[in-house]
């Protein structure tokens, strides 16, 4: 029975390197680019950010039109209620046509006030692929990190219910004790505690997924075993995030429309005039032609215009102050996330050429002492958890880089 177990750990030790490569039984996960593809053809809010700029967009030719002409009737008596046209001059019967006209520049504003309106909300549609894309690819991450602590678990199974094996075998022949035993047994019941937890954490990141691409929220993911390689952070990270950030770009057309309003706004206080040209009929007398020229009289500015000027007023220093903490916050979260990437690729180098190695090295050695007779389990235990663990955080370290990448991404204006 010890040969049977020794070979059995041997086998499983030669084996195991094979089986963390690939899940045969699990269908392989989309491309993460495909599924960013499919997020923002069928996302309902992009969606909806793109029908806002058409509408904002179809609001610039109403801006540009002058108001509708009046057409009014005339009849004027000058003997009421005896009918005396075409006996007397001043009676007559006709009809005049009014044309307001907005006083110099002010259509010009309204236009330049919608189509900064329609700017602003392509860029709102803008900033909302690219968030879409971070989340799809920070998911995408996260749920690869899960898969492949799935897989360790999984492969680590085989060798924690050979480990129960053994102490069983050398139990009941009184080589150990039975505190071995049952921390072999421990194990078992542990792996499938943390192997429940992870199908349930995977359930959840599977279904907020399909809410960015619009699936039914149990629709099914295969195995993610692989990460695109993403290349270092470049430099001068905030100025290319002010700069460059669809964020960025949403306040600064923010400011833009605000101030577009604000000018519209001054102008309103302007008078409009309303010429007016008419023609009435004087029976044999001959025709009268009328023209006229209405100028408005702003009288109450005070109550109308003014007002509505310094509320664009307030509107543009808000405009100008949430611009000042967008910039502020891209320079805290690219230097933030550039950290994360930075100590997530030096984790992942450590793990890869240090703390993988030993603790394969460490687990060799007491697996090899303990099938001697001369290591102690509780070593065993503890070397394997170190195994274990090692092959978790280096899944984890490569989330978090591809995570912060993502985010960079969105976050310099890289691609959507």
């Amino acid at each position: 029975m010890h040969r049977i177990v020794a070979v059995s750990f041997l086998i499983w030790s030669i084996a195991l390197p094979v089986a963390a490569q690939a899940d045969p039984g699990s269908p392989p996960a989309p491309a993460v680019d495909a599924l960013v593809a499919e997020a923002l053809a069928r996302s309902p809010a992009l969606a909806a950010a793109r029908s806002r700029a058409v509408a904002a967009r179809e609001m610039e030719r109403p801006a540009q039109a002058l108001p509708d002409p009046m057409v009014e009737g005339i009849v004027q008596d000058a003997d009421f209620p005896s009918y005396t046209i075409g006996s007397e001059d001043m009676s007559m019967a006709g009809f005049e046509v009014r044309q307001p006209i907005p006083y110099p520049g002010k259509l010009r504003a309204r236009v330049a006030a919608a189509r900064a309106e329609t700017a602003l909300r392509q860029a709102e549609g803008a900033d909302l692929e690219r968030r879409i894309a971070a989340e799809v690819r920070s998911l995408y991450a996260r749920i690869y990190a899960v898969d492949r602590e799935r897989q360790a678990l999984t492969s680590a199974r085989e060798l924690v219910e050979l480990m129960s094996a053994t102490a069983a075998a050398r139990y009941s022949t009184g080589q150990t004790e039975q505190e071995a035993l049952i921390k072999a047994q421990l194990q078992v019941t542990r792996l499938e505690e943390r192997l429940e937890d992870l199908a349930a954490d995977r359930r959840a990141r599977v279904a907020e997924l399909n809410r960015w691409l619009d699936r039914p929220g149990d629709s099914p993911l295969g195995d993610v075993a692989a990460l695109p390689a993403v290349a270092a952070p470049p430099a001068a990270l905030d100025a290319l995030a002010v700069d460059r950030s669809s964020r960025a770009q949403v306040a600064k057309a923010a400011v833009d429309a605000a101030g577009r309003r604000l000018a519209a706004a001054r102008l309103d206080v302007k008078p409009d005039v309303s010429p007016a040209a008419g023609l009435a009929y004087r029976g044999g007398l001959g025709p009268v032609l009328t023209l006229r020229l209405g100028v408005e009289l702003p009288f109450r500015k005070g109550q109308r215009q003014e007002p509505l000027i310094r509320a664009a007023e307030a509107d543009l220093e808000t405009a100008r102050q949430e611009l000042r903490d967008v910039e502020a916050t891209l320079r805290s979260a690219a230097a933030g996330r550039a950290s994360d990437w930075s100590r997530a690729d030096r984790q992942i180098v450590r793990y890869r050429e240090g703390i993988l190695p030993q603790t394969s090295t460490a687990l060799d050695a007491a697996r090899s002492s303990y099938l001697a007779g001369r290591g102690d389990f509780s070593t065993l235990v503890e070397d394997f958890n170190l195994w274990l663990e090692a092959r978790v955080q280096l899944a984890r370290r490569e989330a978090d880089r591809f995570a912060a990448w993502a985010e960079l991404e969105a976050l310099t204006g890289g691609r959507p």
